[in-house]
């Protein structure tokens, strides 16, 4: 895998982790993004949509905010942006106490990814928590008891 995480890391994230920004939020149900926040929803995360395009509105029942900061406290952020979007979201997300950066299928930015592990920030990469959950989960029979 592009960022190095073994299937115990990935689990391991997506067993202690509760509150999720996610960074481009779509209100479209035909997006990605719409549909992995109903899945990470469905799965006892706390999940806050973040797209200024759409602040005040609400997504799955959700009020969107117009920025990382909006959405503290936080312990991920998923990024649904272009990779180079992705530089000044890391900037924001350890300024904000982040303790994993996930960014979706596609998303890569080495760079950012090496600057948030210098500051102890967990990376993930090109990867989306869906198709991990299929692949090493299901990680909703752990998150019951939150």
């Amino acid at each position: 895998m592009l960022d190095g995480n073994s299937d115990d890391t990935i689990r391991d994230i997506l067993t202690t982790t509760r509150r999720i920004a996610l960074v481009g939020a779509s209100a479209k149900p035909w997006r990605a993004s719409h549909e992995v926040m109903r899945f990470l929803l469905d799965r006892g995360y706390d999940v806050t949509p973040v797209n200024p395009g759409l602040a005040g509105q609400t997504i799955h029942g959700r009020t969107v905010v117009a920025s990382l900061a909006e959405a503290a406290p936080l312990e991920m952020v998923d990024v649904f942006r272009a990779s180079i979007h992705v530089g000044a979201l890391v900037d924001r997300a350890i300024q904000l106490g982040a303790k994993t950066i996930w960014m979706q299928l596609g998303v890569i930015d080495q760079d950012a990814a090496a600057k948030a592990r210098t500051a102890g920030v967990l990376v993930v990469m090109d990867r989306c928590p869906v198709i991990e959950d299929r692949r090493i989960g299901p990680f909703g029979t752990i998150r019951e008891h939150h």
